[in-house]
């Protein structure tokens, strides 16, 4: 009779695990399926966007540009994501597309549009609030929270190589080295600490910026997500940028261009 309720026992246990197994197996469908079907959404009303818009000045065109860059790689990345994660961060590289729309917008003197959700790293890289012009290594520079023949580059802010770089118009993409090498230069420093000394909304003017307060420099990006080392491979990819070498690389359909919901 003893032995008879331990095999009871025993399959009671097993049926309460496979139970488990399934549930979570189901609801871990659920949540790829619903972050897919976002990802699309944000995807799709990137694309109605980029083909609807024509810059028509050089710091609209730039930005749109930015914003047709980061549909590619969003439209590549749908294409290889398989979990909610990956999903997850299909859905920031659209929105940061989105943000390069609304800087176009707004340098063509129309309205931006809805505002959208904060990007990852956004709120503590700062922004550009002052016009700034500097000269690094016999290089001038030129940040402005305006758009202008003199700075036509737009970065929405965030995380590049495990560095803030500040929402605002720049005279030249000067983060650009650090998204292609995934590390920063030596004279990086030097740059932020001249553009930035001083501004207030800058959380690292004060010479934070080289402290490794978001990770160590060429350490990759451990500022709030699994790329680099993680699930999108051992590539150099950027989530701010939108440039996944990685499981990323390659075109692909990027899901729809339709109208969109802007």
């Amino acid at each position: 009779m003893t032995g008879f309720l331990i095999v009871v026992l025993i399959a009671v246990i097993i049926g309460a695990v496979v139970v488990l197994l399934r549930q979570r197996s189901a609801d871990n469908q659920r949540n790829l399926q619903d972050a897919q079907a976002e990802a699309r959404r944000w995807v799709e009303r990137l694309g109605g966007q980029v083909m609807s818009l024509t810059g028509s000045n050089d710091a609209a065109k730039q930005a749109l540009a930015d914003a047709a860059e980061r549909y590619t790689a969003a439209g590549s990345q749908m294409e290889q994501a398989r979990t909610a994660d990956q999903c997850r961060l299909v859905t920031q590289t659209a929105m940061e597309g989105l943000y390069y729309v609304r800087a176009a917008r707004s340098a063509m003197g129309m309205d931006p549009g809805p505002a959208l959700p904060d990007l990852a790293g956004q709120a503590g890289a700062g922004k550009v609030t002052e016009d700034r012009k500097v000269s690094v290594e016999g290089h001038e520079y030129e940040a402005s929270a305006q758009p202008s023949t003199a700075t036509p580059h737009y970065y929405p802010g965030g995380m590049v190589a495990g560095r803030p770089v500040p929402q605002g118009w720049y005279s030249e993409p000067w983060w650009k080295p650090a998204l292609v090498a995934g590390a920063w230069g030596v004279g990086s420093m030097l740059l932020f600490d001249a553009m930035f000394s001083g501004m207030h909304s800058v959380p690292f003017a004060a010479g934070g910026w080289d402290q490794g307060g978001f990770g160590d420099v060429g350490g990759g990006w451990d500022a709030g997500g699994d790329w680099g080392g993680g699930d999108w491979g051992s590539g150099g990819g950027d989530f701010g940028g939108g440039d996944w070498s990685g499981d990323f690389g390659g075109g692909g359909d990027f899901g729809g261009g339709g109208g969109g919901d802007w």
